[in-house]
């Protein structure tokens, strides 16, 4: 493992996670779960297997993530965060905040996932807590879905889909992406292409509230 050789918290955590697609590896099996090789590399386009292979490998070391063997019909090796992975949590969340102006101008060749939306969405806030549990459904133009479960004032997500969601939003991902940020509100992604069914005062209850 490469070292920046100096005695300070944030060289010893590059040290750790600032390789090239090290975090991202993270950002994947916080929103995926426990995750197959393949599902890796379907959430992280663009990155060798072997390199991918080398970068667990770190992480397992490091100890970040763990392997398991899972059993039929899976019967493959499932990679998962420790509970050392999992502290990350906040440094993700504190990177998609402070990147999310960067999102504002989708390059033309960027890739998309929606879950990739799932760190996002776990910052929101839940503003009537007093009301009934809703589920909310989001899905990127050309891309799978994301959930965003709440209730009793508390919000979580997880990559798939619901039979019946209280509301959801379609749309394209920048569209989305402002939406869940507080960048657009509601009324205007909506006039510029976001598709909303159910109900609006459902999706309100999470989204950022503009001064």
């Amino acid at each position: 493992m490469r070292t920046y050789g100096q005695y300070c918290g944030i060289a010893k955590t590059l040290d750790t996670v600032g390789d090239r697609w090290t975090l991202l590896i993270v950002r994947e099996l916080f929103a995926l779960g426990p995750c197959r090789h393949t599902d890796l590399r379907n959430g992280l386009p663009g990155i060798a297997s072997n390199l991918l292979v080398d970068r667990l490998r770190e992480l397992e070391e490091a100890g970040l993530i763990q392997r398991e063997a899972a059993p039929p019909p899976v019967a493959t090796t499932l990679f998962s965060l420790t509970e050392r992975g999992r502290e990350l949590e906040p440094v993700l969340r504190e990177l998609s905040r402070w990147g999310m102006p960067l999102l504002r101008e989708p390059g033309a060749s960027d890739t998309f996932r929606t879950h990739w939306l799932d760190m996002p969405a776990r910052a929101l806030t839940d503003h009537r807590p007093d009301q009934p549990a809703i589920v909310l459904q989001l899905h990127a133009d050309g891309s799978e879905d994301l959930v965003i479960e709440v209730k009793d004032g508390s919000v979580h997500t997880h990559a798939g889909r619901v039979d019946h969601p209280t509301a959801s939003l379609t749309g394209p991902p920048h569209l989305l992406a402002a939406t869940l940020l507080g960048d657009l509100d509601l009324s205007t992604a909506v006039q510029q292409g976001l598709r909303l069914s159910g109900e609006r005062e459902a999706v309100l209850r999470i989204l950022p509230r503009r001064s």
